[in-house]
């Protein structure tokens, strides 16, 4: 199935798991990605239960503390 990850579509399994997406995308300290998908924030306790669908959007969303 075809999905967007950060804005480039990709072909993944059917039924993929969104914390196997995260695995597969190597994605960069995993512990502190807020993901969405189609702009819904998914919950941390959600990650391995969510599954993604055909045409979902995913975007792996970092916050950046500092400033003076």
């Amino acid at each position: 199935m075809k999905i967007t990850v950060s804005g480039t579509e990709k072909e993944v399994p059917d039924g993929l798991p969104l914390k196997d997406l995260i695995v597969q995308e190597k994605v960069e300290s995993p512990e502190y990605v807020t993901v969405t998908i189609n702009e819904n924030f998914i919950a941390k306790s959600d990650e391995a239960a969510t599954v993604l669908a055909p045409g979902d959007v995913v975007e792996f969303l970092y916050f950046m503390g500092g400033g003076r």
